[in-house]
């Protein structure tokens, strides 16, 4: 079976099943795993001296070992590759989680604020109902980049050993890939790879979202957004996201208790916001989905 047919099914798989809970309470996620081996390596690792060079040393070794991971299942056929690419696509469980935000607004603004502090990392006690509804949209429109498009996308390109590599660069940025004291030199190496393995990713799901909504008429309009955001990549599907829904993202939010003036992207759109916009942005995650679908299954075919 050709790798793009190998991808069309576990995408199905991964949207029809989502995330087996009765299965990660007896064996330990994929992802789990490369988190505690990321996890080790700050804690070995990331002291005294040269700690760049210990960050960049770490990361070639995630990524060779990914490699070798992936080759070697990819031995044993089709079928194994299809199933850990459903595994680590994340489709299903992202619009689940965006639309617990939605329906906990609708029972109070204090439920809304508990769904959505588990899916950001900013402060949510004093949020309103706008800040909920616009955190869920942002966390909706960059997990689609992350953990769907740009995973196929790797796939696509290089089996599974590609997508192995995606998915520990990409855990490895969203734990030791911060500017802070302690992870600025460490987690130097995976932040940028990161940065250079979404770079496609991002745009392309940004490109996505557009064809599927408005079209490509506000495509400029979408590009002068992504480069009001602070992350190279990100601004980019919260852009193409802000347009569909005709809403603003981005903007003010608070991290460990100090505001932070971040400009808005689509500063002209819609500020005030509800479920109901929740509700329109889990819509555009399937559509968006589903042309990214019809893509990978014209590719398996032709």
């Amino acid at each position: 079976m050709s790798t793009a047919g190998i991808l069309v099914g576990a995408l199905l798989l991964d949207a029809i099943f989502g995330e087996p809970r009765w299965l990660w309470q007896r064996v330990p996620h994929p992802a789990v795993v490369m988190g505690k081996v990321i996890g080790r390596a700050d804690q070995d690792y990331n002291e005294g001296i040269n700690r760049k060079a210990k960050g960049v040393i770490v990361v070639i070794g995630l990524v060779l070992a990914a490699w070798l991971l992936g080759s070697l299942i990819s031995l044993f056929g089709w079928v194994p590759q299809m199933l850990l690419a459903a595994i680590l696509l994340a489709q299903r469980s992202l619009v689940q989680h965006v639309q617990a935000v939605g329906d906990a607004l609708r029972l109070s603004l204090g439920d809304g604020r508990v769904m959505v502090s588990r899916i950001v990392s900013r402060d949510t006690k004093d949020m309103d109902t706008s800040a909920v509804a616009r955190s869920a949209i942002e966390s909706g429109a960059e997990n689609l980049s992350d953990g769907v498009i740009a995973p196929a996308f790797w796939f696509l390109i290089g089996g599974l050993p590609g997508l192995l590599i995606y998915k520990i660069v990409n855990t490895a940025d969203s734990m030791i890939g911060y500017k802070t004291e302690r992870y600025k030199d460490f987690g130097w190496a995976a932040a940028r790879l990161d940065d250079v393995l979404n770079w496609v990713p991002a745009r392309l799901t940004a490109l996505l979202i557009a064809v599927t909504h408005a079209g490509l008429t506000q495509w400029r309009a979408i590009r002068a957004d992504a480069g009001l955001h602070r992350s190279p990549n990100a601004g980019w599907p919260e852009a193409a996201m802000s347009r569909a829904l005709d809403i603003s993202v981005a903007g003010p939010r608070s991290y460990d208790g100090v505001m932070q003036e971040f400009p808005y992207v689509n500063p002209k759109g819609r500020k005030t916001l509800t479920a109901d916009d929740v509700d329109a942005c889990c819509r555009a995650l399937w559509l968006t989905w589903a042309a990214g679908l019809a893509i990978v299954v014209m590719l398996a075919i032709f």
